[in-house]
This record gives structure tokens, C-alpha cells and sequence, in this order.
């Protein structure tokens, strides 16, 4: 499965608003939210909520994609979020306020770092993980390869 590498983007800068929130004082219900979120799109990229509302209300206002990306480097991102908030989640339900803390503003800090500036940690690493066992993957190809 091939993804437009602009909506999982697009997903990172509202993750950035929901844990920039959470760490504001919207605290676990937001931090819930956002665990939903990442185990969906960790499952199923194409099922993920941020997803839908990039293809539903921006995709068609946008030329088509010049690149696509690979869908696994994306879930395992949103795994590793889904591991940091599941992290963060624990902290505050255990009255560890810093381990919530630490755990928010990592996940935070990745999302910004894709938001902002198209680097995705999480991809980066799978893809490192993938050369490193002898099986590289091409972070993008060209739209209709």
C-alpha cells in the first residue's frame, strides 16, 4: 500500500495541536484520544482518523502527488507513538507525573519534527531497522510506479 506522504503530515501537525493540548492540562482524556488514534493508524493507515480528514477536507483541494510513501514505515510510527502516549498514559494514571510528562513532549516533539519539517522519526528508524536486516526500502517512489 502506497500513501500520499503529505497526509501522514498533515496527521503529525494535528497530533502536534491534541499533545501540545494534553500537555497544556487536557491531560488523559486527550492522551485516550490520541492512543485511539495511533493504534487505528497503526493497524490501517488508510482507516486512521487524521487520515480520513486529510483525504475528506484537504486532499481534494490539492494537485495530486508528485511521491508516494510506503504504509509501513507509517505504522511503525504510529506504533512507536502509540508506545510513548501508552507511556505517558500509565505516568498519569499511576500519579507519575514526570513519566507522563517525558513520554507527552517525546511524542510531541516527534510529531512537530513531521509537521513542521517532514522528518518522521519513526519512519526513519524502520527504514534504518530495514537496512540494517539486509531488506532496504525506498522511503518514497514516484506517483504511478
Amino acid at each position: 500500500m502506497l500513501l500520499d506522504p503529505r497526509a501522514p503530515r498533515f496527521a503529525a501537525a494535528v497530533t502536534t495541536v491534541v499533545l501540545a493540548a494534553a500537555l497544556l492540562g487536557g491531560g488523559t482524556p486527550l492522551l485516550l484520544v490520541q492512543a485511539v488514534v495511533f493504534a487505528i493508524t497503526a493497524a490501517n493507515p488508510r482507516l486512521g482518523p487524521y487520515g480520513l480528514l486529510y483525504r475528506t477536507l484537504v486532499a481534494p483541494r490539492l494537485a495530486a502527488p508528485t511521491e508516494l510513501e510506503p504504509a509501513a514505515p507509517v505504522r511503525f510510527a504510529q506504533l512507536v507513538g502509540l508506545i510513548f502516549v501508552g507511556a505517558a498514559l500509565v505516568g498519569q494514571l499511576a500519579g507519575l507525573p514526570v513519566l507522563a510528562l517525558v513520554a507527552t513532549s517525546a511524542a510531541l516533539a516527534a510529531a512537530f519534527l513531521n509537521a513542521a519539517f517532514d522528518l518522521c522519526l519513526g519512519c526513519v528508524g524502520y527504514l534504518a531497522l530495514r537496512r540494517l536486516v539486509g531488506r532496504p526500502l525506498a522511503a518514497r517512489v514516484p506517483a504511478g510506479s
